[in-house]
């Protein structure tokens, strides 16, 4: 008998296809379409406004394989970490953070993480295999239920920080936010997500090739390639210079907001000269700066910047013209906070 396919895979017409084979009336795609994507059923057997004979010749072709909510954590500050199984059994993370302004998604694009950057929790998994865009799309689906149960809100905001990274995920990425805020899917507004990348030019160009709607995060974290190469294995082939280059050509395209992450690590890379060298870089690229605190990871040796390093390091940042955002650290009592994604 052979192998079901998942019909969220299908390529455009596909389902037309199999439907006209079928005897089946051409409408019946966009009802099948409207379950899958704005409602978000799990089984064809919830599609009751198709026949009861095509949902039979559905189940006996098709499967969705969607993800399923296999552990969740609430946090002393109301953040909710939720560890979700794909339909193997493999694990990924996301988290809900709430704000008196906002509700915000992490999610996730790989199970794992092959980048190894050396202060992040997940960088010390293996990376298994892609999130594909059905799995992108049931993050954010089922976040968003999570939102309205726990806080009677719906997501304002999705960021691209869970584990993983995106822009090597890219085609799945791409099309799970395609799902996600389409008019015939969820419809959430594409300013409203932030992809965040470790760094990689090339394809930072290919999403201004695309002229992508959605906000651009680089965690950069160091102002100089040795630094930055150190806890960044990335950095090998992708140094500051080429970073800047494809950051200004993807501004040029998509005029695009950009935001520097930076995480403040205690006698690493905290002293004037690197706040010095953040605001020069911050002159080459149209972009803000989002200062992080370092949250611990078990095993790693680096620890957050003291407060009073913290305070003159973005002093420095405002007096000279670059516009600089604490960030503080949301769920680190149930290890949910950025950096510490890892399956526990």
């Amino acid at each position: 008998m052979p192998e079901k396919r998942d019909i969220r895979k299908l390529e455009p017409g596909e389902l037309n296809t199999w439907l006209a084979a079928e005897e089946e009336k051409a409408f019946r795609a966009r009802q099948i379409q409207e379950w899958i994507w704005q409602k978000g059923v799990a089984s064809f057997s919830e599609m009751s406004n198709l026949s009861k004979g095509l949902r039979e010749k559905l189940e006996e072709t098709f499967v969705i394989n969607a993800l399923h909510i296999d552990l969740q954590q609430k946090s002393k500050d109301d953040t909710i970490k939720v560890r979700f199984s794909t339909w193997e059994g493999y694990k990924v993370e996301g988290v809900l953070i709430p704000t008196p302004k906002r509700i915000t998604a992490c999610i996730s694009s790989q199970v794992g993480c092959s980048l190894s950057c050396s202060f992040c929790a997940t960088g010390q998994l293996k990376r298994v295999r892609n999130l594909d865009r059905g799995e992108i799309f049931d993050q954010v689906l089922l976040l968003n239920r999570l939102a309205e149960k726990e806080y009677g809100r719906k997501l304002s905001n999705i960021v691209f920080m869970g584990m993983g990274e995106p822009l090597l995920n890219y085609r799945n990425v791409m099309g799970g936010i395609d799902r996600i805020t389409s008019e015939d899917g969820l419809g959430i507004s594409t300013r409203r997500i932030t992809v965040s990348t470790a760094g990689i030019a090339k394809m930072i160009r290919q999403l201004g090739d695309d002229g992508v709607k959605f906000n651009l995060a680089l965690s950069l974290h160091a102002t100089t390639d040795e630094q930055r190469k150190r806890i960044m294995p990335i950095n090998e082939q992708n140094n500051l210079k080429a970073l800047m280059d494809a950051l200004n050509y993807f501004y040029s395209k998509t005029r695009g907001r950009i935001t520097f992450e930076y995480i403040l690590f205690d006698g690493y890379n905290e002293s004037l000269e690197d706040a010095k060298r953040l605001v020069a870089l911050c002159r080459q690229v149209p972009a803000k700066v989002n200062i992080i605190e370092y949250n611990p990871v078990e095993g790693v040796k680096f620890e957050k910047s003291r407060t009073e390093k913290r305070e003159r390091f973005l002093q420095y940042l405002e007096e000279h013209g670059a516009t600089a955002t604490f960030r503080r650290s949301r769920g680190r009592d149930i290890d949910a906070a950025c950096g510490q994604l890892a399956n526990k």
